[in-house]
């Protein structure tokens, strides 16, 4: 089998379990849409974490170190995400998905051995809080007590993810130090709801404050706002809204420590798992996207409006939440993932006049 498609088997099944996902947000968020799949509302955060958040970022790890028995984790957690909903009554899916984020666990200890950095190490750690949130998923627990270990799968990939790429600015212990400590923290929390499922949130929600500011104060991304390269000031503005919402996420987890359900706990989740990873996504695909492409892909501006929607559109969704206002919490939910889709059309468009050889006006480039 070629590389490039063993590569790209996975790929389909992430775009389609974002789909569904998607589908599966506005059903909860009561817009008169079919289910579907009986299965298919509950299993929205699975969909949008494991089947594409989670095979994408594991396929970004066998891209980067070309091995191919590698390849099983993503293909593990694909087929995990199709069996939870051809199969709702068995615990076949959630099985699959486990065993894919064990591969993943498997991997990142492949890359901590190869080069014990602290980088990759928080990545590591990221990939057990994975396997930590699946285990407990696949043995039943509720949702509202396996989310904060799938944020901290994120947030720790992202943030190890950011360090590595600070390394350019030699760092002094004291913000190493600072890091350890925040990661040390930040699991705390996790392991802490366990027992208290209010103080740990609480705990965990002081993890992602302090991460958010050490990102804010830390990152490249604060030094690139004004950068005169397009690309660079389009990433750093994805960045560094991002972290901001990660703030956010964290002091509605102080506010709000224990909720279970409702608008406040809706507003704490998604301004982490869109208002902080999805902005992640927006800047950092036209990066990662060359190493499946093989070329580089040049910057259009059309990413900001698809940049400027997403934040608009979750700003509207988390004051319908705050507000009590569920019309406003449901179209900035939509709007969400309108800003979502837009921004695959955008990606699709740079990617196919890449390979026609087209060049990108100056206008388009932000120039």
């Amino acid at each position: 089998m070629k590389r490039d498609a063993a590569l790209l088997l996975p790929l389909p099944f992430a775009l389609a379990a974002l789909l569904a996902g998607l589908w599966a947000g506005l059903v909860r968020l009561g817009w008169p849409l079919p289910a579907l799949s009986g299965s298919v509302t509950s299993l929205h955060g699975a969909l949008m974490v494991s089947g594409f958040l989670g095979t994408l970022i594991i396929l970004e790890r066998v891209v980067a170190l070309r091995q191919r028995w590698m390849l099983a984790a993503p293909l593990l957690t694909s087929l995990g995400w199709v069996s939870g909903l051809a199969f709702p009554k068995t615990s076949l899916g959630p099985a699959l998905i486990a065993l894919g984020s064990l591969g993943g666990v498997i991997i990142l200890s492949s890359m901590v051995y190869r080069e014990p950095a602290l980088h990759i190490a928080a990545m590591g750690l990221g990939a057990w809080c994975w396997l930590t949130g699946n285990l407990l998923w696949l043995a039943g627990r509720p949702i509202y007590q396996i989310v904060f270990w799938w944020m901290g799968f994120l947030v720790l990939t992202i943030a190890g993810e950011r360090l590595e790429l600070s390394r350019v600015l030699r760092l002094d212990r004291t913000a190493r130090g600072l890091f350890v400590f925040l990661t040390g923290l930040f699991l705390a929390g996790l392991v802490w709801t366990a027992r208290d499922l209010a103080l740990g949130e609480r705990i965990a929600g002081a993890g992602l404050l302090g991460f958010s500011a050490w990102l804010v104060r830390f990152d490249l991304a604060r030094r690139n706002l004004r950068h005169p390269a397009a690309l660079t000031r389009y990433i750093a503005r994805c960045l560094f809204a991002g972290y901001l919402w990660l703030g956010a996420s964290g002091l509605l987890a102080l506010w709000m420590g224990g909720a279970t359900a409702g608008p406040s706990y809706d507003a704490m989740l998604h301004s982490l798992f869109i208002g902080f990873v999805l902005s992640m996504i927006f800047g950092h695909a036209p990066i990662i996207l060359p190493a499946f492409l093989g070329r580089m892909m040049p910057y259009r501006s059309s990413f900001s409006i698809s940049l400027a929607l997403l934040h608009a559109s979750l700003l509207a969704r988390i004051a319908g939440d705050l507000a009590g206002w569920a019309p406003l919490r449901q179209w900035g939910g939509l709007f969400n993932e309108i800003s979502l889709l837009l921004f695959l059309v955008f990606l699709v468009t740079a990617i196919r006049n890449v390979q026609a050889g087209l060049q990108p006006s100056a206008a388009q480039r932000g120039a």
